[in-house]
């Protein structure tokens, strides 16, 4: 292999894999699915289900047609091997336009099947449906996700592959071509796997990461995994059934204190852990 083959070849793969996996730089650049085609997928905040919807699908399909531009980028890289001209290519280079074409080709079928019916196909679509009531559709349920990812109490972190959001009702995990979905009434998290780094990009202090499984006590919902720093682990995990104890109010109440004005405890006010209100410590009584 000559000197341009083997340059385009290492620039090209460093090109894919940065555009699949979206490192800092190409999201500052703006080289990302969502930031290209942000005409067409429209707006998360106005509408959280829809715009998920179209992204996954248009990520599959910019993705889908990576070996094909390496053909075409080789084509003029290697102009001695006449790829330009399919029939008098090499065999190999024959096998692999035929895998570089029939990857669009499939992802074009698949966008075709998830969106029929106004996307009644798509993946996300047959997830909402395990939570619709019997009475209502999946549509009822994104517009229940898309209302409570307006409001600006949601949290949200991690980073835009494996994005976590936990509104009043839901807890999400949106992944580059998938979006876990389930309800916090029927999940129960559990601490899986616990990582100390001693480097941050940060922070200069040691960081903790934990990893939470999602399990949904609906069979019909897939568990799924988050990650999340050990700091924020207090902000998901927002309450007990049916309400909060009195030590559990007291550790978030004390939690949420500046501990260098140990004066001002009593008298501060605390978002409340479920629905965000703020309150004080004589906010806090024993139901009887």
């Amino acid at each position: 292999m000559d000197s341009p083959e083997v340059t385009f070849t290492l620039a090209y793969l460093v090109f894919a894999v940065c555009f699949v996996f979206t490192p800092n730089e190409f999201h500052s650049a703006g080289l990302t699915v969502q930031n290209l085609l942000s005409g067409w997928l429209g707006s998360e905040d106005a509408a959280f289900v829809p715009y998920h919807l179209r992204r996954t699908t248009a990520t599959m399909l910019c993705h889908s047609l990576l070996p094909l531009g390496y053909y075409v980028g080789m084509c003029f890289a290697a102009s001695e091997k006449q790829l330009y001209v399919p029939s008098q290519a090499p065999g190999i280079w024959k096998t692999f336009l035929l895998l570089a074409v029939t990857l669009p080709a499939a992802a074009c079928i698949l966008t075709r099947a998830w969106s029929r019916d106004h996307w009644i196909g798509h993946p996300l679509a047959r997830t909402l449906a395990h939570h619709a009531l019997p009475q209502s559709g999946w549509r009822a349920v994104a517009s229940s996700i898309n209302t409570e990812f307006r409001r600006v109490d949601k949290f949200a972190t991690g980073a835009p592959g494996a994005r976590v959001v936990v509104t009043d009702s839901w807890v999400m995990k949106v992944t580059t071509y998938h979006v876990h979905v389930a309800q916090q009434q029927d999940v129960h998290l559990t601490v899986t796997e616990s990582r100390q780094h001693e480097l941050s990009p940060d922070s200069t202090l040691p960081v903790q990461f934990l990893t939470i499984r999602v399990a949904s006590t609906n069979p019909h919902v897939e568990a799924f995994d988050i990650r999340l720093n050990s700091a924020e682990y207090g902000e998901l995990c927002c309450y007990c059934r049916p309400m909060w104890c009195l030590a559990c109010m007291g550790r978030w109440f004390a939690s949420r204190q500046d501990p260098q004005r140990p004066e001002t405890w009593l008298a501060s006010c605390v978002p409340c852990p479920t629905c965000r209100a703020r309150f004080c410590i004589l906010d806090v009584c024993t139901i009887r």
